[in-house]
């Protein structure tokens, strides 16, 4: 079955994964959403300890590779006067320390990666708990992704997002082919802490927020 927005419509989803935040979208928005999230991958039954084969339904392995939690970040950079973003969960931070490196992976068939790439710096803005409806509309292919969205651009052309937890400003470093994606390997140049914030959590198609985890009992 094709993933539908809110309002019913299908969508196709950059990100692989259908996608869901606390705050609705509005039912006339008319979003179509495009996320780079890379969910993949679940298994069918086949031996007695309960593991399964990996099925050749691409839906199945996004839903297992959706179990596992990740932030959502936002990469946007000013080209030829215009702000360019995408969003992506599959988003890593300590790849190296010296230099600081981060990376994340992008369908090869996404369109916004090609522009973006072309900027002297890339902005990543890890995105606050209360960012949801921010993140539908930064990863729509319909309307002005970052209408009514508070941004700050550098004089390179990195553009953030006001309100998130982490902004890391990134030149790129490399970028490896891998299967049907390109892993891209960012160079940390300067960053700015937020620690008053806490991020957005992607997690089993859905946007969530920290819970502290209860002490144990003695």
């Amino acid at each position: 079955m094709s993933p539908r927005d809110l309002t019913g419509a299908p969508i196709d989803l950059d990100l692989d994964a259908q996608t869901s935040v606390d705050a609705p979208v509005s039912p006339d928005s008319g979003l179509t959403v495009d996320f780079d999230l890379d969910i993949a991958t679940a298994l069918k039954p086949s031996d007695q300890h309960g593991l399964e084969t990996i099925s050749s339904d691409a839906s199945d392995i996004r839903s297992a590779f959706g179990k596992f939690p990740s932030g959502v970040a936002a990469l946007c950079a000013e080209i030829a006067g215009e702000p360019t973003g995408l969003v992506a969960s599959s988003f890593s931070v300590g790849v190296s320390y010296e230099p600081p490196l981060v990376l994340f992976s992008v369908q090869n068939s996404s369109t916004t990666w090609p522009v973006l790439r072309q900027g002297e710096r890339i902005g990543v803005s890890i995105l606050g708990s209360d960012h949801g409806r921010e993140c539908y509309q930064l990863a729509s292919r319909k309307g002005d992704r970052f209408a009514n969205i508070d941004t700050r651009t550098t004089d390179l052309g990195a553009l953030f997002i006001e309100g998130s937890s982490l902004w890391l400003d990134c030149e790129i470093y490399s970028e490896t082919p891998a299967g049907d994606h390109t892993i891209v390997l960012l160079e940390v140049k300067s960053l700015k802490v937020s620690d008053d914030r806490d991020p957005l959590i992607y997690h089993s198609a859905a946007f969530r927020s920290l819970v502290p985890a209860e002490p144990k009992a003695a």
